[in-house]
């Protein structure tokens, strides 16, 4: 029981240090036309989505698996409401719109096909 709260310790304490090291140090913008707002906000989106790869290969069941992938799609509908920002482009939006749609439905297809039911049930 000890160990557990030293592993979340040490993880809340990482992720702590991370968002720090986030805010303090100046990144630079990885497009020209991009603001150091919106290069955090990419940055911190590429960490959480290294963070869910991660989960996705070390993931200890498959229902880790299905949430994590699940998480995915949420992250890429980050990228594209924040992609659409500096562009000013609509269809992005569009696309993280159907995406969404897409990732609920595929989260339900597998939760229904992990739970051992058939799709039509």
């Amino acid at each position: 029981m000890k160990l557990k709260y030293l592993r979340w310790s040490a993880a809340v304490l990482s992720l702590i240090l991370v968002l720090l090291f986030i805010n303090i140090y100046p990144i630079p913008s990885l497009l020209g036309w991009q603001s150091s707002f919106l290069a955090r906000c990419f940055f911190i989106l590429m960490i959480c989505f290294a963070i869910c790869l991660l989960r996705i290969v070390l993931g200890p069941t498959s229902v880790d698996r299905a949430v994590v992938i699940n998480a995915l799609g949420i992250l890429i509908v980050g990228f594209c409401a924040i992609l659409s920002i500096p562009t000013g482009r609509d269809w992005y939006l569009d696309i993280a719109i159907a995406w969404a749609l897409q990732s609920f439905i595929g989260a339900l297809a597998i939760a229904k096909y992990l739970e051992g039911k058939g799709l039509d049930e």
